[in-house]
């Protein structure tokens, strides 16, 4: 079972469940995507409580040893993305589909020879958006195996083992990336709101 939810990090933060957890949260620019993804996962297990979450070696959180569910968050903008899975680790991320400065660069940077030429076969006025569909899978893989950011450049998001599965979408104006041990294809239609949540 997979479940793919999104929300708003600014309703997230305004919810009851936002200011039970507060205490815990850190203190910063960490603080509303911390509270909003906690707030979005206890809303989700709703009525089951929040469990303990502890953290990897590179920092990915996870439930304590023992719980039968994984799950990864991801943030940009405004909105905050969970997904939840009772099959293994998975990966997500969500980008806000905008202009980056030196995006061509970062790609050059960053994409293997397979993603540039994915993004080169694409026509000029959709390039942007190819870069953010490249860019999200890359992410969602690095953070399925609980790596960290500067690991991207080691991922080839068009070589995937058989053992892993990666799917994408675009809503609106984000990019949405899965990666997941067994398929799961994101559609649309398999994204939960979290107004339809409540």
């Amino acid at each position: 079972m997979y479940q793919f939810v999104l929300g708003k990090i600014s309703t997230l933060c305004a919810d009851p469940l936002a200011s039970a957890l507060a205490d815990r949260a850190p203190q910063g620019a960490r603080q509303a995507s911390w509270l909003a993804g906690r707030t979005l996962l206890a809303r989700t297990l709703s009525p089951r409580p929040l469990p303990d979450i502890i953290y990897g070696e590179q920092g990915k959180p996870a439930f304590a040893k023992g719980h039968p569910l994984w799950f990864n968050l991801s943030h940009s903008g405004d909105d905050i993305a969970l997904l939840m899975s009772d099959e293994g680790e998975v990966g997500c991320d969500i980008e806000v589909i905008r202009p980056r400065k030196n995006w061509q660069a970062l790609a050059n940077a960053v994409f293997s020879m397979t993603e540039h030429d994915e993004l080169e076969r694409e026509a000029p006025e959709e390039r942007l958006s190819a870069f953010w569909r490249i860019w999200t899978r890359k992410e969602a893989i690095v953070k399925q195996r609980g790596g960290s950011a500067w690991q991207i450049v080691s991922v080839d998001s068009t070589a995937l083992t058989s053992s892993l599965s990666v799917s994408q979408c675009q809503l609106d104006t984000l990019s949405l990336a899965v990666c997941t041990p067994t398929p799961f294809t994101l559609t649309a239609d398999a994204v939960q709101r979290l107004e339809a949540l409540a």
